[in-house]
Parts: structure tokens; sequence; C-alpha cells
């Protein structure tokens, strides 16, 4: 069965914005490129004796894909105004997309890939070592979500040890929601989680299709009613610095200021988050923790006249 082109959705491109019709000449000239490179043979298509177009027909890539050739069409000359996710889906399967065409392809015609593939947990070598310099400040490596992916012994030591955690525990929502921990040593604790939860959302709009943004909002739906009544809001929030107080059970209050390094502008956006004394009292106790985690070096145990010959 064939998709059938939606007529409803067709305008002149003269009534279009500039920046639309630019994207759709893209996204075809994308999939003419694409089409001519493949073969028939490739896909399981007699040649035929009498083929002059380089590589697929478009009534070919219709059948492969099983949309409407009148569909494929006028994608390929930019007069579709808008192309579905299951349409892409079917003609980069029928294309034989690599993940990066594929990616490329969604981007063009402005689409969320409903079978992007999930984000790789392992952060590179390079961000580490970003994070673990940043001592003795706190200092985390985390995604667009939240997740804390990496965390410097600061921060283990300020806020808890991720690594201690189950993987889908290790977000600071899913901590400020829950951790009793951070309800007691966060003093601005109740703050924290309207923010955070407005920036959330914020974020979100530019993800609500994707598995794993819709997972974790599930989650955190499901574990608390306080969530529930402040996601019910509706409000947002942008990115900004800001200071925070913590209780540390042995150095005492810390202030910090919430200082964000992202490291790519585009999906997966992972940035570090780093936590700044916001005054010489909060560096010292930083400081203090610092002195507190590097173990003392063994006393020399040799007899004294050992000592004395050197």
């Amino acid at each position: 069965m064939s998709i059938a082109a939606p007529e409803h959705r067709t305008q002149q491109p003269a009534q279009q914005p500039r920046a639309r019709q630019i994207r759709r000449r893209e996204l075809a000239a994308f999939l003419r490129s694409r089409r001519e490179r493949i073969t028939p043979e490739q896909v399981g298509l007699p040649r035929g004796p009498r083929r002059r177009t380089p590589g697929l027909r478009r009534e070919e890539v219709a059948q492969l894909s099983a949309v409407g050739v009148t569909w494929y069409t006028w994608i390929e000359q930019a007069r579709a105004t808008h192309v579905s996710a299951q349409v892409l889906d079917a003609v980069a399967r029928a294309l034989l997309m690599d993940p990066a065409e594929r990616a490329h392809l969604f981007a063009l015609a402005a689409a969320v890939d409903p079978r992007v593939d999930p984000e790789c947990p392992v952060a590179s070598t390079s961000a580490r070592k970003i994070v673990e310099r940043l001592a003795p400040y706190p200092a985390s490596l985390q995604n667009a979500r939240y997740d804390v992916l990496v965390a410097n012994r600061p921060f283990a030591q300020v806020f808890g040890d991720p690594a201690e955690l189950p993987p889908a525990e290790r977000n600071c929502l899913w901590l400020l929601t829950t951790s009793e921990r951070w309800k007691r040593d966060f003093l601005d604790r109740d703050e924290m989680l309207r923010d955070l939860i407005a920036k959330y959302r914020a974020a979100m709009a530019e993800h609500v299709a994707e598995p794993a943004w819709k997972e974790r909002l599930a989650g955190l739906l499901a574990v608390s009613g306080e969530f529930r009544e402040l996601w019910e809001r509706h409000e947002v929030a942008p990115m900004s610095p800001h200071v925070k107080r913590y209780r540390h059970p042995v150095v005492g209050l810390i202030r910090l200021e919430h200082r964000n390094m992202w490291l790519a502008p585009q999906s997966p956006a992972h940035r570090v988050v780093a936590y700044i004394p916001a005054d010489e009292e909060s560096e010292e106790r930083l400081e203090q923790l610092e002195r507190l985690a590097v173990p003392a070096e063994p006393a020399d145990e040799r007899p004294a006249d050992e000592w004395a010959a050197g």
C-alpha cells in the first residue's frame, strides 16, 4: 500500500517564507543525489537494457519506500510543504542511507527521527579531563536532560558520588526530587527544583518526540507528586548562572555559582557544569575538602640511627 500525497498541504512556493523554500530545495537536491548513486542491483531491481537514468528512477524509489509516486516527485521538485517522519524513514531505508545521511535528511526536513539511536553514555577522554582538571571546584559533564555522565572528586564530596547510584538515578532532576541527601543539604532545594523543571520544559520543546526525553519525563511524573504539580504549571526558564547554598556535614556552608560550558552545539549536546565558589569562605572550604581527600603520606619507619645516616 502506498502513502498518498496529502493534497491540503501543498501551496504555491511564493506563499512560503524564503527559509522554508531554501530548505525544501536542499532536501530535494539531497534526495536526487542519493537516488542517483544507488544502482538497481543494490536494491534487488533489474537494470534492464534501456536504462538512461543514473541510479534509480523516481518511480523505483517510490515503489521501494511505499510512497506515492506523485508525492515523492513533489518532494524532489521542492513542492512538498511538509514531509512526515514516516515518509522520511521509508525513503531513507529505500536509499540505503547511513546514519549521517539519515540525520542530514531529517534535519533538512525539520523533522524528528523516530528511530534515532540512543545517546552513547560514554564520555570522551577530553571531556573527562576537563571535568577532572577543574578540581578543587566541583564539576560534572551533563547532557541536555541533566543526566550526570561524569563527575570529579569534589562533586562527589559535595553532592554525593553518582557512580554509587543506578544509571537511571544519575540525573539532577531525579536527585532533587527523590534524594534525601539533596533535600537535606541543598538549602535552596525548593527553588532549585522549580527552576530546573522550568528549564527542562523549555529544553524539551525541541525533543518532545524523542524516546529518551519522554522516558525521563514519564519516570519523574510517576515517582513524584511534587514533580507532577510543578510540571503542570507549564513554566519555562532560560539557562543562566546563579548562586546556590549547600550545607556540607564536614566543612559547613558552601555557596556556589553554577557555570555551563557547552561542548557541542548539536545533539547530543553535552556541557561541563562547574560550581565556582561565590566567596572566599566557600573557596577555603572546598580547598579543605580537597585536603581531606588526599591520603596522608606514610610515615618513615626507619630506626632513629638510620635518620642520622641519611
